[in-house]
């Protein structure tokens, strides 16, 4: 499906008004019953990122032709708005390429994103943890694919070769632990796209929402700040301020869509601190802003000028992203620093940024727990699925941005007993 056909279809379901861009229902939330003999394909959805630096020009043209990250809704009619937005797409893609792709040079030395390689030793891992633990005993056979948003390996590339492996259920797993309609949501919709054209088979399917407080999501990212925080000399280690940074979003996807990626970063934040006994000074704030509209505050790059103007040394955590790659190993590593030196702000004295996920066991623990907790394998318990565990309470959470329209709480991955009061996109 081309990026124009997608729009259409897209436009034509009138999905800004659709509340599954929210709670991202476009499947079935229940456990899929397994049974001897089947096999599980587990579909791994992430951003994905350039593979050359040729790619770079028609991977930024994808980005920005999605609907789900910038809408033209309000703007003009659809007749206007998909030759708009493809003109658009394909100009500032043309201009922006030639530096994107130097910004790309500076992290790899084949011109190609990282993300791609690390999604794909992630998925050889799960799929491994995933057999080990379960396949003898239930008689299944798991395979994970990578769906890639805006490059290769697409959503119907990895159909394809699920249509050959003789895939019989299927389990969508985001690698976005928070869940927002510009992320999970941007890829749900475009599988059951696929699914309503004919492009891919109908399977039986059932998807995880968030996983933004899974115990062993919040184990792998304690130990990855540890392994930050050896960066900074001794003398300085046990007073460096931690500042989160994920993935920022306009305001409007907020206030007048409810998504709630916002509050679910919060909940990661807050239930992290709580693990680590709250031992450093810590704050959030958000990267990556393009455009004029207002987005979610405080700028990762405001913030770290600010500390830095109080002194304060900055491990920066990159808390919604679970691979390194440009918005990390660029953007947060290399272009914040620079930037604020060619204004002549000030720079913290000791400045690092915290080594993603990749593939750290107890992340891929955690991929795998919430992988079968959507699985009825024969002989075997597994836990509770997201939809049918309780969410924390609202006035339990004090870590919120200034902004909170307190839209949702995380799931409680701690407890294995079912509620009937589950909401999942609300407080």
């Amino acid at each position: 499906m081309t990026p124009y056909e997608f729009l259409r279809r897209y436009d034509d379901n009138k999905y800004n008004r659709d509340n599954r861009m929210v709670n991202g229902q476009f499947f079935p939330s229940a456990k899929l019953e397994v049974e001897e003999g089947e096999t599980v394909g587990v579909v791994m959805l992430n951003l994905g990122g350039p593979d050359s630096e040729e790619a770079v020009e028609p991977f930024l043209y994808n980005l920005f032709m999605d609907p789900a990250i910038i809408d033209f809704s309000e703007v003009v009619y659809f007749s206007a708005r998909g030759t708009l937005r493809h003109w658009f797409s394909r100009i500032i893609s043309y201009f922006r390429s030639k530096s994107v792709a130097e910004d790309y040079q500076e992290i790899s030395d084949d011109g190609g994103s990282p993300i791609n390689p690390l999604t794909r030793e992630q998925a050889s891992n799960l799929e491994q943890q995933l057999n080990e633990q379960y396949a003898s005993q239930a008689g299944v056979d798991f395979k994970t694919y990578m769906a890639m948003r805006y490059w290769e390996p697409f959503s119907e590339e990895a159909a394809e070769q699920m249509q050959a492996d003789g895939v019989d259920k299927v389990v969508l797993l985001p690698l976005y632990p928070q869940y927002s309609k510009t992320t999970t949501g941007a890829s749900l919709v475009y599988w059951y796209e696929l699914e309503q054209a004919g492009e891919i088979p109908d399977w039986p399917t059932s998807f995880v929402f968030e996983y933004a407080t899974h115990p062993k999501y919040i184990e792998a990212l304690s130990e990855r700040i540890d392994e930050g925080l050896a960066r900074f000399p001794d003398d300085v280690r046990d007073d460096v301020h931690i500042l989160f940074s994920a993935h920022g979003t306009p305001l409007t996807e907020m206030k007048d869509r409810r998504d709630p990626y916002c509050c679910l970063v919060h909940s990661t934040v807050k239930h992290l601190m709580e693990h680590r006994g709250h031992e450093h000074e810590f704050s959030t704030a958000f990267q990556s802003k393009v455009g004029p509209s207002e987005w979610l505050t405080p700028a990762t790059d405001d913030r770290v000028e600010e500390l830095a103007e109080e002194g304060e040394d900055v491990l920066v955590v990159p808390v919604a992203f679970v691979t390194d790659h440009i918005e990390t190993s660029y953007e947060l590593a290399i272009e914040i620093p620079e930037e604020l030196e060619e204004e002549g702000a000030p720079i913290p004295e000791h400045y690092e940024v915290m080594p993603g996920l990749n593939s750290h066991p107890k992340f891929i623990e955690a991929l795998a727990d919430v992988t079968a907790s959507q699985l009825e394998l024969p002989n075997t318990d597994t836990t509770a699925p997201w939809s049918a565990r309780p969410c924390y309470k609202s006035r339990d959470r004090d870590i919120r941005c200034h902004q909170c329209e307190r839209i949702a709480e995380a799931t409680d991955w701690t407890e294995n007993e079912e509620s009937e009061a589950r909401t999942p996109a609300a407080a």
